[in-house]
């Protein structure tokens, strides 16, 4: 396998995983719990930072896992059906690219309010809430990257260890920017009317992943 035709490819994929992961971290599941348990339990926003870090990396850990053995499924299958992997890849991203944008489409609108931010009173040790953070991102894997571990499959492993840093350092860097806005006043940004559109987004994201990576299978 020659590494020229393929690196343009490979940076699009790295690129466009970083944004997806971007994307997807604005979410309100992402970002609301650690606005509303850091003033619940009084933590200073350095404090708050840490738990999205953690949070963001056991999120990763457990795509990265999930993302491995999908990878390592698809591979075992392209050996038995010679140059199916790039096409199942691109048919995975145009699904789940399309499934964001139905969604988002047939969402019913937000209530005027939004989520209540309201500070509620502490009802756990600090230790037991960063450590329930941490859990929560870690049992629920980020679906919507799967496909894109398996577009970067034929590309090795190296590839594959960069793209999960890439979906780290996106991940991470969404929910510390949409944790602090909404912790500065998510009340006057109203960032829930964001993640009306975050589906939308992110759905032509994934679509136009499919694309790169059907218009060069090999």
């Amino acid at each position: 396998m020659s590494p020229g035709p393929e690196q343009p490819v490979v940076l699009s994929l790295l690129a466009g995983g970083f944004v997806a992961a971007f994307l997807h971290a604005a979410l309100p599941t992402h970002w609301l719990p650690f606005t509303l348990v850091g003033r619940a339990q009084g933590w200073r926003a350095r404090r708050v930072l840490a738990a999205v870090a953690a949070a963001g990396l056991a999120h990763i850990a457990t795509t990265a896992a999930v993302g491995g053995l999908i990878v390592a499924a698809g591979l075992a299958l392209d050996q038995w059906i010679g140059g199916l992997l790039p096409h199942l890849a691109a048919v995975l991203l145009f699904l789940f690219g399309a499934f964001y944008l139905a969604r988002a489409m047939l969402r019913r609108p937000a209530t005027a309010g939004g989520p209540d931010l309201e500070t509620p009173e502490p009802a756990v040790s600090d230790k037991a809430a960063f450590v329930g953070l941490v859990v929560m991102m870690a049992v629920s894997p980020g679906e919507v990257l799967l496909p894109i571990y398996l577009s970067s499959a034929s590309a090795g492993l190296g590839a594959l260890v960069l793209l999960t840093v890439m979906f780290a350092l996106g991940t991470i860097a969404g929910m510390a920017v949409f944790t602090a806005l909404a912790s500065a006043g998510a009340s006057i940004l109203r960032l829930e009317r964001w993640a009306r559109y975050e589906g939308a987004v992110l759905g032509v994201a994934l679509i136009a992943l499919g694309l790169v990576v059907a218009m060069h299978p090999h």
